[in-house]
């Protein structure tokens, strides 16, 4: 691939970061076989949380977490234990689960993996399986939508959802909030506005935003554009 004399939309700021495709590393993880990972945020630059997309070869598999993870099948199909996730399916895990997780032919997940903070608190029991398309879609205005993937539940210390767009719909203000972000376009593309940048984002990039860092997005072009999303909850 051609790297046009050192240009990239990549950019890293206090506040944020955005990462796009020609700036992934790709390597292997402790525990991969058959697999490899493109880490996108992790505690080294001040996140609450680590994030990355694991690409499986045929018959690759990743050991467990001690911590929560959240895994979005992204292409292919994941196996674990007994079921299979296609794409759009999802799975939580709560901390200390000992699922197995592989592919039997090539893939690709979103993983999200984050320490449970809520004191005296129980941390949720159960593993969670379903597929977006199965969770009910609600508005948040004019050609915007939510879908969100986790309970709503109290002893939940995170969120997952999934936010589309109709072409020219937009968040309806700039936001800044005490959370913070990790989010993976994963259709479409617009605008987003992170601190005072702003930057052309499409599917395949990655944007990780701290805390009050004010933030909005407009989507553009003929297709929807869409985007998973994390954010700490319950603080």
């Amino acid at each position: 691939m051609l790297h046009h004399f050192g240009n990239t939309r990549s950019s890293r700021q206090a506040d944020h970061t955005l990462l796009t495709p020609d700036t992934f590393v790709r390597a292997p993880l402790p525990g991969m076989s058959n697999a490899t990972a493109i880490v996108h945020v992790t505690p080294a630059i001040g996140a609450a949380f680590t994030q990355y997309t694991v690409e499986f070869s045929a018959g690759g598999s990743m050991a467990s977490a001690a911590a929560q993870r959240f895994l979005y099948v992204l292409e292919g199909e994941v196996t674990i234990g007994s079921r299979q996730l296609k794409g759009d399916g999802y799975a939580y895990f709560p901390p200390g689960s000992q699922a197995a997780i592989s592919a039997a032919g090539s893939a690709r997940a979103a993983v999200i993996e984050k320490s449970y903070v809520l004191a005296g608190v129980q941390p949720p029991a159960k593993e969670i399986f379903s597929n977006e398309h199965d969770v009910r879609s609600q508005s948040l205005g004019d050609g915007l939508e939510v879908r969100i993937l986790l309970p709503e539940d109290p002893s939940f210390d995170f969120a997952v959802n999934t936010m589309t767009y109709q072409p020219g719909a937009t968040l309806p203000m700039v936001e800044a909030h005490v959370m913070e972000h990790g989010l993976l376009m994963l259709a479409g593309g617009g605008i987003y506005r992170l601190g005072d940048h702003w930057y052309p984002v499409t599917a395949g990039d990655f944007i990780w935003m701290a805390p009050w860092c004010p933030q909005w997005f407009g989507a553009l072009g003929q297709t929807p554009a869409k985007y998973l999303i994390y954010k700490d909850w319950n603080r």
